[in-house]
């Protein structure tokens, strides 16, 4: 039998859980709990020195819960180097230009907007920006004579050391993404999956036992906890690696993967065709997707498995795409008329289906492999954000990356100018009212500057609220304790332990009154305590909300909302480009005609994989930011999902035809061409409409329905090569119904699409 106690402390353990996923703010407050204070009493109480006390502390407040680096220990221990050196440099500047008021308002904004915008070259630099911040802060809003930059430094470096010794020693945080786990789950099912139907499909029983039943609710459990754990996983946009990113596309494309298995299930009511190549696609598939969870579990495990398995797949691919050449013309005869449209195409249907599988399959690993990939890189590799495979110099990299935000409508962008102006509005008011401990005006704006100006205003409200009631509690604790400094000293590791997990545990306001209570603690020990810092800081705080409410007024005041509309937008008619040009790369390599030969279309792929990767932002960024969603998340998930549909239609139909041989250019296939191209226009300028309706609150497009006359007209004007003169098909015209086939799937994406795309609408 349990006592009370042990009752009552593992359900603070199961509470704790639950409100701190994988205890990551937990573990940052426990370090910074123990570190900050011993350092604090030793520059203070031992050495003597105010300054050094003050940078000594703040510094290992900033290292150890303000950053949170990821990779093998030694890159983290690099990073926090890094880290060191900056802040060094930025206490130097800050120092130095604190006297003259135009110019610390000069130097912060462009600090500010350097280090925001820096973000979006890698992880680590977008990982530390709030931690680089605070050191530019902590001098510019505290002018002093340069004799004081010694103990500044030394502060910092105190505080560097310690935060080193903390990260490897004391509760070291697991390398492993919180979905890579999820994420192999999914492979492993879909995997269980996809072997349960190529036997379902070979055996052809009547109907499918209770083990394939099971099999499937396996699958589609294991993929809902996946996209839980994405949905509640407390990420910020800034702070994702490359690996990182790699596993959140995979959240996308495992989704897409179990809606392709879900919608390819073998038929109940009939006994289902039998094609050998297709089943043994399936079971390369499943192979792969095992490889692919083992190499998630342990992403320093050799990769040599999941290459191979990768490509025992592409081979089975092409070996069941030179074979339905075969299996068509041995079930087909002569010519096709509208009543036989549909045997002829849905003789392909299964190796098809086997196919689109196949393809999803390849990029998940691909993804797999990019992430395992990325935690080898080097730490100036990860710093820089170089690609893993790229044979682009480090710097070229950065530089591209960075191009890619310098948008007007990169919500990147939008976040970097906003804070920096608000932080050199900032940086003014505390020299122009020359407040005391104006630094914390600073940390005010900082900590409250939202990409939303509605919940910036919440979020000013609860900090108000917050710093109200922590000074309020501050305030009856030193009336408690009088002189009794012993007692400060007591409470400081509790209130910073509290500090550091109540915004993430609790809720943003308790943050703020902790980190109240933990200031107040802070500027009293060894000293008279004073009531009167707790109005100081309420009148601080307040200065610094209301600049951060200002900013967000003034500048993009429609937030993450509508910079994820903007975004998707801009990524479906960027994505809807790239399928066209991949429909017209085709029919230019169906062999003579009136339409010119094109190339693969690599700018537009291009463009669509960057306005990917700016949908990511914002769509973290919404996630990210706190307050009601307007939009049901399920609803925006599935708008996000859809651009990784047909992005991967426009890539399956590229590899498609690049894998193509040279083929009978004498072959007229002009009709072909005007039926692809014309399927193509309808599907592509449907996605058009779409985002008009997504960017600019116009009406929803119907979805269109399926053409069984256009689909008659592809097989008709494929006579001759469904059956040649020797009573042959041709690969060419597998390839053109395959190609209108991955262009259906696009349309049957756009029903689920167009429901999910009516609440923007009205929002």
């Amino acid at each position: 039998m349990r006592t009370p106690g042990r009752v009552t402390l593992g359900s603070a353990l199961s509470w704790l859980r639950a409100h701190d996923p994988e205890l990551a703010a937990t573990r940052r407050a426990v370090r910074t709990a123990i570190v900050m204070p011993a350092l604090f009493a030793l520059c203070g109480q031992l050495i003597g020195s105010p300054t050094t006390a003050t940078y000594a502390a703040f510094g290992s407040f900033s290292m150890l819960l303000l950053v949170d680096f990821t990779g093998p220990m030694v890159q983290r221990l690099q990073a926090h180097t890094g880290l060191a050196m900056a802040w060094a440099v930025l206490i130097c500047l800050g120092t130095l230009v604190a006297h003259r008021i135009w110019l610390a308002v000069t130097v912060m904004v462009v600090i500010g907007f350097l280090v925001l915008f820096a973000g979006a070259i890698s992880s680590v630099l977008a990982g530390a920006s709030t931690a680089l911040l605070l050191a530019f802060i902590l001098p510019v809003t505290s002018p002093a004579p340069l004799s004081q930059l010694p103990d500044r430094l030394a502060g910092a470096g105190l505080a560097t050391a310690a935060a080193m010794l903390a990260v490897s020693l004391l509760w070291p945080r697991p390398t492993a993404d919180p979905l890579s786990a999820p994420a192999a789950r999914v492979c492993r099912a879909a995997a269980e999956q996809l072997r349960a139907d190529a036997s379902w499909l070979a055996g052809g029983r009547g109907t499918p036992d209770v083990g394939q039943c099971r099999v499937t609710a396996h699958r589609a459990a294991a993929a809902a906890e996946l996209r839980g754990v994405f949905d509640t996983t407390p990420y910020r946009p800034t702070g994702l690696s490359t690996s990182s990113r790699a596993i959140v596309r995979l959240v996308d494309e495992l989704t897409w993967l179990c809606d392709i298995l879900a919608d390819s299930a073998p038929p109940l009511d009939a006994r289902p065709a039998c094609d050998p190549d297709a089943h043994a696609v399936r079971r390369a598939a499943a192979g792969v997707l095992d490889e692919a969870a083992g190499l998630l579990d342990a992403p320093m495990a050799p990769r040599d498995a999941l290459r191979a398995a990768s490509e025992d797949l592409v081979t089975a691919m092409a070996v069941m795409e030179r074979d339905a050449t075969g299996r068509l013309s041995g079930h087909h005869a002569g010519t096709a008329t509208p009543s036989r449209v549909h045997p002829v195409i849905g003789m392909l249907d299964l190796s098809f289906r086997a196919q689109e599988l196949g393809f999803a399959t390849l990029q998940i690993a691909g993804n797999v492999d990019l992430a395992a990939s990325a935690e080898r890189r080097s730490w100036h590799e990860r710093l820089l954000g170089r690609e893993p495979g790229t044979l682009t110099e480090p710097l070229v990299s950065a530089r591209d990356r960075a191009a890619t935000h310098l948008r007007p409508q990169s919500v990147w962008l939008h976040n970097s100018l906003r804070g920096a102006l608000g932080l050199g509005i900032a940086v003014s008011l505390t020299h122009v009212t020359s407040l005391q401990h104006s630094f914390w005006v600073l940390l005010g704006t900082l900590s409250v500057l939202r990409s939303n100006a509605l919940n910036t205003g919440q979020n000013a409200m609860r900090a108000v609220l917050g710093t109200l009631a922590g000074s309020v509690i501050g305030a009856g604790l030193l009336q408690l304790i009088g002189a009794h400094s012993t007692a400060l000293w007591i409470l400081l590791p509790l209130a910073v332990l509290i500090a550091g997990i109540a915004p993430a545990a609790i809720s943003f306001a308790a943050g703020q009154a902790a980190f109240t209570v933990t200031v107040v603690i802070l500027f009293n020990i060894g000293q008279n305590p004073d009531w009167h810092i707790v109005l100081l800081r309420i009148q601080d705080v307040a200065i610094g909300c209301a600049v951060s409410v200002l900013m967000a007024l003034f500048l993009w005041p429609r937030g993450a909302t509508a910079a994820v509309d903007r975004a998707l937008a801009e990524a479906y008619t960027d994505s809807a480009r790239y399928l066209a040009g991949t429909v017209a790369y085709a029919v230019g390599r169906c062999g003579s005609g009136p339409a010119p030969a094109a190339g693969p279309p690599l700018e537009e792929g291009r463009a669509a994989a960057a306005a990917a990767r700016r949908l990511d932002d914002a769509f973290r960024s919404y996630l990210a930011e706190r307050g009601a969603k307007p939009v049901p998340l399920a609803d925006m998930t599935t708008l996000v999902t859809g651009i990784v549909g047909l992005r991967l239609a426009g890539d399956a139909v590229l590899e498609l035809w690049q894998r193509a041989g040279e083929e009978d250019a004498g072959t007229d296939r002009a009709e072909a061409r005007l039926v692809i191209l014309g399927a193509a226009g309808h599907v592509t300028g449907w996605y058009r409409d779409l985002a008009a309706a997504l960017d600019r609150a116009a009406p929803v497009p119907e979805p269109l329905p399926r053409n069984p006359t256009a689909e008659g007209r592809l097989v008709e004007s494929l006579h001759h090569d469904l059956t040649d003169e020797r009573g042959r098909s041709t690969a060419t015209a597998v390839r053109i119904i395959w190609t209108a086939d991955h262009l259906d799937v696009a349309r049957r994406l756009q029903p689920n699409l167009a429901a999910a795309a009516g609440p923007h609408r009205t929002s």
